[in-house]
């Protein structure tokens, strides 16, 4: 059963997250805020950051970096 919600990056309502994308507090304000298909338009979005900056996801400051990223990217629109 699709789950409803209202996705604050597309602003309106669209299909929800099964369950938490990501870890801890901001996985949860993600499942609770993004949709599915924002997410995926993250996840493209990611992709290209980490090849075009060279981030290397086994270095935490990187790890760290891609956060701050996604965070502009799914709230700050």
């Amino acid at each position: 059963m699709d789950r409803k919600i209202f996705c604050i990056f597309l602003n309106k309502e669209s299909e929800g997250h099964q369950s938490p994308p990501y870890p801890g507090k901001l996985g949860k304000k993600i499942y609770d805020q993004i949709s599915k298909k924002a997410w995926n338009q993250w996840l493209i979005e990611q992709t290209k950051l980490i090849n075009e900056k060279k981030l290397n996801m086994i270095n935490k400051k990187d790890r760290k970096k891609i956060e701050k990223y996604m965070k502009l990217f799914l709230f700050k629109k």
